[in-house]
């Protein structure tokens, strides 16, 4: 008997989706070197469909992470206790935008200004 997905499973899928899109890599290329097809990929990352521990592993390796990369903050996320305020940003357009920028940014001196930017700009109120 198989068992059906649940909220590990559909964390998990997330925290696939959210590396995928931060490293730029299409659901088509990720199938294509696991050997299915993009439609699989989306029922992992939408967390429809169950990942078996080898193929995570595999998947960790073609994304350039630690297999412990999936499951960080899932107890909190199970538990209903916290968001994860990384993986709200990386499932916008503009948050994976602002990553790609980021990590693109090779002067540390600039990297360090554009996070107090983003700091002030977040601590302001709008005024009414």
């Amino acid at each position: 008997m198989q068992k059906l997905p649940n909220a590990a499973d559909r964390y998990i899928g997330s925290q696939i989706r959210t590396r995928r899109l931060m490293i730029g890599m299409s659901q088509e290329r990720l199938a294509g070197a696991l050997g299915l097809t993009f439609q699989q990929v989306q029922k992992y990352e939408k967390g429809v469909n169950r990942i078996g521990a080898g193929r995570l592993l595999e998947i960790a390796q073609l994304l350039g992470v630690s297999i412990d990369y999936f499951y960080k903050g899932i107890q909190a996320k199970l538990m209903g206790s916290e968001r994860d305020p990384v993986a709200v940003a990386m499932n916008t357009p503009e948050g994976l935008r602002l990553a790609r920028a980021f990590t693109r940014m090779s002067d540390l001196p600039a990297q360090i200004k554009l996070v107090e930017l983003a700091e002030a700009i977040a601590s302001t109120r709008a005024v009414v």
